[in-house]
């Protein structure tokens, strides 16, 4: 793997499905470190999040939606009002965001959580 920017920046654009998911990971609150061994997890629809940087600091909510070709989270809550009135989502990279609270409905999720590595 090589350190030059340039290729990592080429890695990231052009990376496939399967590996955009685990880019879009963010890391888990004290607790949860605690409780799971681990210090991050990619983000699913139905965590609880906190935004820990940029115009929504401190703000809680349910990630409503994951964009794996932008590598951005929209959190419900975080909305802006267009000059037109409409709103829209205020997109968030995942390294602003922390984990407080994991959706744990999925049975392939709890394997992973479950899982050595």
């Amino acid at each position: 793997m090589s350190k030059q920017p340039r290729k990592q920046r080429k890695f990231i654009y052009k990376a496939p499905l399967h590996i955009r998911h685990k880019l879009v990971s963010a890391t888990l609150s004290e607790e949860l470190r605690e409780q799971y061994g681990r210090r991050s997890l990619p983000l699913k629809v139905g965590d609880t999040v906190k935004v820990m940087r940029g115009d929504f600091k401190d703000h809680e909510g349910k990630v409503e939606k994951v964009d794996l070709k932008n590598y951005r989270i929209m959190i419900e809550g975080a909305v802006v009002q267009k000059p037109d009135g409409n709103k829209v989502y205020h997109t968030v990279h995942p390294s602003n965001i922390m984990i407080i609270e994991l959706d744990l409905d999925d049975e392939e999720r709890n394997d992973i959580i479950e899982r050595k590595g």
